[in-house]
């Protein structure tokens, strides 16, 4: 029993990137679910290597991990957009190599959850015509989805993800909710994470578009942004309802601030750090009136936008733990040791993975 936990773990055909796959042959054999793990701002290939390798050992015969990093250190202030071109790329090559994965499941830290909604994106396939005429004359209903880079789309999970941005109102723990703070970020946020930073605050323009996040909640040109998160059978976040000083609740959870909810310390001794979780279905109401900014407005629009998906919502709770104020990097277990309190996290998205 023991050797079928064992992984194996190698720099990956695709330049600088790590895969992850069973060490018994008949296993890593069988696997054909792809999972693609995504770092995030100024993150490496070693982010998610402590969730790679439990995901194989607790699923040795039906996923391969592939740890992106094309993505890394500096190169994480390229732009969503740039970030999002080069992930789909490097996905296309795994799979290229890797020609009997069947499914693909992304799971994205951070930044990297905006990437990977970008990547999937610009991978997304939609259903033949002939398949959605063959599917009408079906007297059962069968809903059509596309596929991503013509693999079937199963999960989508976003760890800390600015869903809705980093701008205004408490969506950046560390400035303190101070409005002077906030209004200074947007303004200078561009120097320190330059295209990245734009993107975060909704303060790009490029070529007179709308920011890059609100396109994000639609198909916009050829990128199927949510034609391609509609695909996946399942999509959830994961978020910390507090000491995350970098992403805050609200903007990892995808709600409004009177739709966050109450939650307690959680009494369950296999998921400790999970206090909350719910699931979200599809809603296709309008937008809110909302009249205080164009911060809130836009906001607005965003969970307005993003809604009109179903979604898994986790909310987890570090605060009695040593490293509570990592909780920003304790989620994914960035570092094994330091940040190991985040495992149970980790044994949950296992847990309820779609196969």
């Amino acid at each position: 029993m023991a050797e079928e936990k064992k992984v194996c773990t190698t720099a990956s055909v695709v330049e600088g990137s790590h895969d992850v796959w069973s060490s018994k042959p008949s296993h890593s054999s069988s696997a054909d679910h792809l999972i693609v793990m995504v770092n995030g701002i100024l993150g490496s290939v070693t982010d998610w290597k402590f969730a790679a390798e439990l995901f194989v050992k607790e699923l040795p015969d039906k996923v391969f991990v592939h740890c992106s990093e094309r993505n890394v250190a500096m190169l994480t202030l390229d732009g969503v957009d740039v970030m999002g071109e080069r992930l789909a790329e490097e996905v296309l090559e795994v799979i290229q190599n890797k020609p009997n994965m069947r499914k693909i499941s992304f799971i994205a830290h951070s930044v990297g959850g905006l990437v990977a909604r970008y990547a999937i994106g610009k991978l997304y396939r939609p259903p033949e015509k002939r398949d959605v005429e063959e599917l009408c004359n079906k007297e059962s209903k069968v809903d059509s989805v596309g596929t991503i880079a013509g693999l079937e789309a199963m999960n989508f999970i976003a760890v800390a993800t600015p869903h809705l941005g980093s701008r205004g109102n408490k969506q950046v723990p560390f400035l303190f909710g101070v409005t002077a703070f906030e209004k200074v970020a947007s303004c200078v946020i561009h120097l320190i994470f330059r295209r990245t930073g734009r993107h975060l605050f909704l303060t790009d323009d490029d070529e007179g578009r709308p920011p890059l996040l609100e396109r994000m909640i639609e198909d916009y040109g050829d990128l199927y942004f949510m034609s391609a998160l509609c695909s996946f059978k399942r999509r959830v976040v994961y978020s910390n309802v507090d000491n995350d000083h970098i992403v805050g609740w609200r903007t990892s959870s995808i709600r409004r601030d009177n739709e966050l909810p109450k939650w307690k310390d959680t009494i369950n001794d296999k998921y400790p750090h999970i206090v909350y979780e719910e699931r979200c279905k599809a809603c296709d109401s309008e937008q809110s009136e909302v009249e205080e900014n164009p911060f809130d407005k836009i906001e607005e629009e965003l969970v307005t936008g993003l809604s009109r998906v179903s979604w898994e919502k986790v909310d987890v709770s570090f605060r009695n733990s040593k490293y509570r104020f990592a909780a920003h990097s304790v989620i994914q277990v960035k570092d094994q040791i330091t940040h190991i309190e985040g495992a149970d996290v980790i044994q949950h998205m296992i847990d309820h993975f779609l196969l």
